[in-house]
This record gives C-alpha cells, sequence and structure tokens, in this order.
C-alpha cells in the first residue's frame, strides 16, 4: 500500500513536470456547419453570414453530443487525473484543449477520429480627439440619430484583458436614454468575487473570464491576473471605450483638462471576453474559447489587440491555425473581425495578422501633436515633448545633473542618472532647481519610467526635470507622458549634446571634478496643449508592414495586408484602476495616453459599428469593403500618404507610404456608410482562397473547415477582395472581381486604372451599368514590361455616375518565370 502512494506521488510529479496544453481537433462538423448525418441529431448548419440560433435545441442537444465524444475518447484513452480537459469547442470548430502529457498527446495524435493535434502558443497584447478627426460628431452620427443613438443595439466582443466597470466611459448613467434589455444577446455576466457585483449596468451587457490555459500552465496569479473579467492590466478598459466609450467624458489628469473623450459607437454595447492577463498575455486555448462564447453569445463585431508570440509549432500555413480557423467560423456566423495588424514596424514581413475573412488594422498617427521646449541660460531652445505645465513665466531656474547631486556613494549600486530613487540624490541640492536625468536603456526595457522621474523631482522639491536622450536604439518610441510637474523629453540626440555642453561649460568644478557651483539656467515650456497638424495622417513607425505571407517560411501571399489604417498613435483613453501594462500609467489613473495597432483595431471595430447599424443585412465582407473602397491615400494636406521609416542613420524619416503600410488607405467613416458598390465574399469564397493557394494541403483545409476542396476560383488572387496581389507575376495574369450596387438606384461606372511602369494594366469592361442590388464582373490584366525585383504599386478606380467612388490597391510582384 505504501509503494502504491509512492507510485502514485511519483506519476503526479512527472505529469505536473512534463505536462502542456494541447488544443485537438475532432472528425465530425462543429454545429455551425453540420448539415445532418448522424443518427439522432438534425442538421444546425447556418448559411454564410447567419448567426447561431443557441437557443434552438437542435443546437443544444448537438452540442452536447460533441462534448460527450470529447470526454468519451479522453476518458477511454487515458486514466482519470492524469489529464485535465480545459475546454469542448463546439460552435465553429469540434474540438477541445486539454492539459496533456507530450506522451499522452502522440497518443491521442494516432487515435481514430482525431484530426490535428496542436500544442498551444502564446499570445501577447498588441480618445478624445479622433473622433473628431474622423469627421464622426459632424458627419456619421447625426445619420443614426445622434451621438446617443450611435451604435444602438449593436454588441461589441472584445477578447482582451477585461474591463474596470466603474469608468464613467462605460457608466450607464451617462446617457439621456436609458439602456433597455438586449433583443438578442445571450451572454452571461459574472459577478465581482470580492464585492458580490454584477460587472454588467446595461452599457456592459457581458463579462466573463476565460482562464483555465492560463492555470494548467501556472502562469495565472489570481492577485494580480483576478479570477474575473476584472482589468488587472489597463489594455481591455483602452480598447473598449475607443469602440464604444460614452461621448463626452472628460479626461482629467493631475488637475488638468486634456478634452472629452468618446467611442467610435458610443451607444453600442460592451460585451467582455477576458483571455489576456498583466504578466504574461494569454494562451491561445483561452482565446478561442473565449471567441467561441463570444460567437454563441450573439455578438456582431469582434475586436481582437493581440496577435501569437511565434508561429504555431505544428502548422506551416499562416492562415490554417485553430486561432484563425475559428475566426473563420465566426465570420461564417456574421461577425465582422477586426485584429491589430502588429507593432514590428517598419520592417517588411512583420505582420501577425494573416487570414482574408479578418480585417487588419495598421496604426496612422492623426493631426494632434504634443511638443515642448526647453530654453537655455543662453538662449537657445531645444524642442522636445512633455505633457506638463510650464515652469513660472518670465523666469530661468539652475540645472543640476543626477550625477553631480549624489549622496555619497549611493550611486554604486544604481543608476543614478535615471532619476528613479529620490533617496540617492541630494535634496539640498536638487530643491527649487531643474534636475537632468539621463535616459538610458532601462527606459526601454521598463524598469524605468518617465513617471518615476516625475516622482522624484517632486519628492526632493525641484521645480522640474529634463530627460536627455544621448544614443537611439532602432524602434524606441517616445510619447509624451502627462506629469504635475513641469517636465521635458529631449529626444533629438543634437539637441540632448547642445545641453551637455551648455552644461558642462557653465558649471564650475574643482581639480577632482567636484561641481563648485551650478551655473546653467534653464525654462521648460508648457506642453499641454496639442499642435494640429496639415500632414496627418502618417502611419506610424512600429506599425507592422507587409508584404503579407502564406507560411511560416515567409513566402508572400496572394493577397494584400493589412487592409486599412486607423488612428493608433497617442490615443487617449480609458484605464483601469488597477493597471500596469504602462510604466508611466500607474495603479489608480483614470486615463492613458498609449500608442499601438493594439489602439487601431477598436477604432474599426467601432466605424464597423456604424455601418452595421445603418445596413443590419450587410455581411462582415461587405463591411470590409466598404471600409477599404472609401478609405484615402490623401493626408489634409492633399499630399499622397507618407510614413514614418528609419533613415540609413537610423533616424526616423518620412517616406512615401505604400499599401504594404496602409493596405487600401487611411479610414473614411462617412463614405464608408454610403459605398455605392461593395466586394462581397463569403465561406465558400474563403475556402476558395485557401484552396488555390500553392503549398497548402487540402487535407489540412479539410482539417479545419470540414469542407472538402473547391478549385473553381483557379487562383487565390481571383479572392474577390477590395484589393489585388499578385506576387508572382510571370508575363500576363488576369484577375476578376464581382461588385454588387448596394445604392438605392440604378448607377453606372466609369473603369479606369494605373500602374507603376514596369507592369502593364488594362481594365475590361470600361464602363459598366448596374442596377441596385445587381452584381457584375470585371478584369484586371497585368503583364510584366520589365523584371525590377521590387513590388509594382496602382490602383482601380470605379466612378458612378452618382457620385460614389471606390477604389482598390494593385500590388504585384514581376518575375522572370
Amino acid at each position: 500500500m505504501d509503494m502504491g502512494c509512492k507510485v502514485v506521488v511519483f506519476f503526479a510529479i512527472l505529469y505536473t513536470v512534463t505536462a502542456e496544453i494541447y488544443i485537438v481537433t475532432m472528425e465530425g462538423d462543429p454545429i455551425i456547419s453540420y448539415k445532418g448525418g448522424v443518427n439522432g441529431f438534425e442538421a444546425t448548419a447556418v448559411e454564410s453570414d447567419e448567426k447561431i440560433d443557441t437557443t434552438s435545441d437542435l443546437v443544444t442537444s448537438y452540442g452536447r453530443h460533441l462534448e460527450r465524444k470529447h470526454d468519451m475518447l479522453l476518458g477511454m484513452l487515458f486514466k482519470e487525473g492524469s489529464y485535465k480537459k480545459l475546454y469542448s469547442y463546439k460552435h465553429l470548430i469540434n474540438g477541445f484543449a486539454a492539459h496533456l502529457s507530450p506522451d499522452q498527446a502522440e497518443m491521442l495524435r494516432r487515435s481514430p477520429g482525431v484530426k490535428s493535434v496542436s500544442r498551444d502558443w502564446k499570445v501577447r497584447k498588441l480618445t478624445t480627439h479622433t473622433p473628431q478627426f474622423l469627421g464622426l460628431p459632424t458627419d456619421v452620427w447625426p445619420t443614426g440619430g445622434g451621438y446617443d443613438r450611435a451604435g444602438e443595439d449593436i454588441v461589441i466582443g472584445f477578447i482582451d484583458s477585461g474591463i474596470f466597470p466603474h469608468h464613467p466611459s462605460f457608466a450607464s448613467h451617462h446617457t439621456s436614454v436609458p439602456y433597455g434589455p438586449h433583443p438578442s444577446y445571450k451572454g452571461k455576466c459574472e459577478d465581482d468575487p470580492r464585492t458580490k457585483l454584477s460587472f454588467c449596468n446595461g452599457k456592459i451587457i457581458g463579462a466573463q473570464h476565460f482562464a483555465e490555459a492560463a492555470k494548467a500552465a501556472g502562469a495565472f496569479n489570481p492577485d494580480v491576473d483576478f479570477a474575473s473579467p476584472m482589468d488587472g492590466d489597463g489594455h481591455g478598459s483602452h480598447t473598449a471605450a475607443i469602440a464604444a466609450g460614452n461621448n463626452g467624458v472628460p479626461v482629467r489628469m493631475h488637475g488638468y483638462e486634456f478634452g472629452k473623450a468618446s467611442g467610435m459607437a458610443p451607444r453600442a454595447r460592451i460585451a467582455v471576453y477576458k483571455a489576456l492577463y498583466r504578466l504574461f498575455g494569454g494562451f491561445v486555448s483561452d482565446v478561442v474559447a473565449a471567441i467561441d462564447q463570444a460567437v454563441h453569445d450573439g455578438v456582431d463585431i469582434l475586436s481582437l489587440s493581440v496577435g501569437p508570440n511565434s508561429p504555431p509549432t505544428t502548422t506551416k500555413t499562416t492562415f490554417l491555425n485553430p486561432f484563425d480557423a475559428t475566426l473563420l467560423g465566426a465570420v461564417k456566423a456574421g461577425v465582422f473581425v477586426a485584429q491589430a495588424a502588429g507593432n514590428g514596424g517598419p520592417f517588411p514581413k512583420t505582420l501577425v495578422s494573416y487570414s482574408p475573412w479578418i480585417t487588419t488594422v495598421a496604426a496612422a498617427i492623426d493631426d494632434r501633436r504634443y511638443k515642448n521646449h526647453l530654453t537655455l541660460g543662453n538662449g537657445k531652445m531645444l524642442a522636445g515633448i512633455g505633457l506638463s505645465p510650464s515652469t513660472r513665466p518670465h523666469r530661468s531656474y539652475k540645472m543640476v545633473s543626477a550625477n553631480d547631486v549624489l549622496l555619497g556613494s549611493s550611486g554604486v549600486r544604481y543608476n543614478p542618472s535615471d532619476c528613479q530613487k529620490p533617496e540617492v540624490l541630494n535634496k539640498k541640492l536638487v530643491e527649487g532647481n531643474i534636475l537632468l536625468c539621463g535616459y538610458s536603456f532601462n527606459f526601454v526595457a521598463g524598469s524605468a519610467s518617465i513617471k518615476k522621474v516625475a516622482e522624484t523631482a517632486r519628492h526632493l522639491g525641484a521645480a522640474g526635470f529634463v530627460l536627455v536622450v544621448e544614443n537611439v536604439s532602432p524602434g524606441t518610441k517616445f510619447d509624451p507622458v502627462p506629469s504635475g510637474i513641469p517636465g521635458i523629453l529631449i529626444t533629438d540626440v543634437s539637441k540632448s549634446m547642445d545641453l551637455i555642453d551648455y552644461y558642462n561649460v557653465t558649471t564650475s568644478r574643482d581639480w577632482m571634478g567636484r561641481v563648485k557651483s551650478f551655473n546653467a539656467e534653464g525654462s521648460i515650456g508648457d506642453g499641454l496643449e496639442p499642435i494640429l497638424h496639415k500632414s496627418a495622417p502618417e502611419v506610424a513607425l512600429f506599425s507592422a508592414r507587409g508584404p503579407n505571407t502564406k507560411d511560416f517560411s515567409f513566402q508572400d501571399a496572394d493577397l494584400l495586408k493589412p487592409d486599412i489604417l486607423a488612428p493608433g498613435s497617442l490615443i487617449w483613453s480609458a484605464w483601469s484602476q488597477n493597471g500596469t501594462d504602462e510604466a508611466n500609467y500607474v495603479a489608480g489613473e483614470g486615463f492613458a495616453l498609449i500608442s499601438g495597432t493594439s489602439m487601431a483595431a477598436p477604432h474599426i471595430a467601432g466605424i464597423a459599428a456604424l455601418v452595421k447599424q445603418k445596413h443590419p443585412q450587410w455581411s462582415p465582407a461587405a463591411i470590409k469593403s466598404a471600409l477599404m473602397t472609401t478609405s484615402t491615400v490623401m493626408d489634409r494636406a492633399g499630399r499622397p500618404l507618407q510614413a514614418q521609416q528609419y533613415s540609413e542613420t537610423e533616424t526616423m524619416t518620412l517616406v512615401k507610404a505604400t499599401p504594404f503600410d496602409y493596405g487600401s488607405g487611411h479610414v473614411n467613416p462617412s463614405a464608408a456608410l454610403d459605398p455605392g458598390l461593395v466586394f462581397d465574399a463569403g465561406y465558400e469564397d474563403y475556402l476558395g482562397f485557401l484552396c488555390t493557394t500553392p503549398g497548402i494541403n487540402a487535407h489540412e483545409i479539410r482539417n479545419f473547415t470540414n469542407t472538402p476542396c473547391n478549385y473553381k476560383m483557379r487562383h487565390p488572387s481571383n479572392f474577390n477582395s477590395p484589393s489585388i496581389a499578385v506576387s508572382h507575376l510571370v508575363r500576363t495574369q488576369t484577375v476578376t472581381r464581382r461588385v454588387t450596387n448596394v445604392a438605392e438606384e440604378e448607377e453606372t461606372y466609369t473603369i479606369t486604372s494605373r500602374m507603376e511602369p514596369s507592369i502593364a494594366i488594362e481594365v475590361s469592361p470600361p464602363a459598366m451599368t448596374l442596377r441596385a442590388g445587381a452584381s457584375r464582373e470585371f478584369s484586371v490584366t497585368l503583364t510584366v514590361r520589365s523584371v525590377t525585383g521590387v513590388y509594382s504599386f496602382g490602383e482601380v478606380t470605379l466612378k458612378g455616375s452618382r457620385g460614389h467612388k471606390v477604389s482598390l490597391p494593385v500590388v504585384a510582384l514581376g518575375q522572370k518565370r
């Protein structure tokens, strides 16, 4: 008996050490595509773009049948207690996630009825002014009855880090029209385990969390991650408020109001599906469970500011993995999906969102910039950034370097120039003066923050602080940080050198280098008011770039990504009082000004909600088409869009942007409400794209879609996307597109095209007339004139007789063979 106990303990320890999380897909259709054939269970399949009726007894019973099959398989193969099933996936894919040993995973892989076994992989988290910049208050909200009706009854689901439900951006009493029950949403609301209060309030209509994989992996810490929809990070509250936060919420920090915040669709409902966490990001099996639940509950839009840390280990194709396959099921069920493009820019092939059924969103800088300046005692003015008040007008202050005001040998243990620890600096020498600090690599790594510099300066009684950048690493992003005391960050290295030279020349020292007297003087300007630039929008430096890739060998895909550009730089939005996602916004803050494609995706999710509200019967592809074909490739000054890029000396510069930077262009919400034509697509079209993409195994496609291949499309470039991409153009290729007139009247369209000289382009027919609701095809022929080794860019434009105009970008790489 003792021996038996020891053996059991040994195996338990072995299991704990070696077990991992796996996602298993099974033979047999999920609910969304089951057409019958199993004895005792009638069909539950939906047509393309149709929602699942989860109240149906047929759906419920077939779902239970699938779950029983998952449990039976595990129970037959493995001893109870040697594994743990985390989720059953029934609605969009048929399978489950389980915590297993590698040997158990291999046994499953060989079992009849099992199609694939994939080891789980991690994912990571990738506004006061943008509604005005996008023209929502004047051109869009009035068409739907005003801001207090903008997004009425549209449910946006957020797969993110949760929500801080007590923020005024999510208050249900903030509106003049009370929220009633939603007519169709069926999601549930978890209670806060500490307060026993519901996370929902009418504005927030659903709130659930998913952490089984995180717990099984030992990554979940309930003290900081919260076993509830509570946002322990800040990211989820920020993205939710961008898309659907209340209108007119004052943004107050450090006693100053920076404006009034609003979501894109302020009347839309918010459904929270927390699957991302503070320290480790998240696991795909938790994210897939969240998506599956969101579609089951009846969301209209999904906002995903999340992307993979690395490629899946068992999938060669970017389009086929449990994550993208689940999103394909979501789109089949009529859900529009917006996903962040990724923050790996400005380098090519850095996208983390690949598939044609997803709307991939790149990040733009809008017209609002925050700038500040430091005036030296010699009259020189140095430009910088800092969201802070000025020092007292008409007065200069002595400047002291942190390295010159150390207390004894304190600096041996710390980097004193970071100004992170007030206790190592001499308060008597700092008080009443401007403290000079160095912007070291610690700020890039996240172990130092501007927020902490401000706290140090305040603690020591400084008149203000200056952070000096002496070296810039590629990819370093400098954002202004709100501060209650005067402060500035000098980001230009040459300007930093001017400051250092001035300080060294004016500071008197003894023969050992110790300061005898501080004589450098300066004053800090007011950085609280933004400056509006006509050069906007611009593609942000960090925004991931194309070309899109079809596999993890980085071979180019015949599909343009990103799809569209939206504001994603310096976005004011709600923050969680528990928030720690950004070092410069600590717990207790109500708002944060942050950047990323994570901020761009919810802009598109919210605008898609406005389009869905006006056109409730439109498919996700039609909404995507309306957004893309009406976007703009010109900035506010009427010049072609520019993109931030690195020069040869690794300094930031502006270059002419291409579709690999911005997709179709920058979103234009008012035009998207009335595009005239749409390029529609459905489930069969997505399958056709997969089946005709070279290198994708038809068996692998069937594994993920439960559908045999059809090859009617002939080539993936013929997928009916509102863009054209040909990655391997030899001699001549003709692609086709189909447009549908969604306007209320007949209209005649003239079709024109242009292309860079190395490739010739022709369209046929040159004009066509479409009745309301009618569809017609046109063709685009591309011919190689010269092989340059780089992509050529162009555009096809359809201009209507009633004022509609749609454009689709063209990218092609000419090759000899």
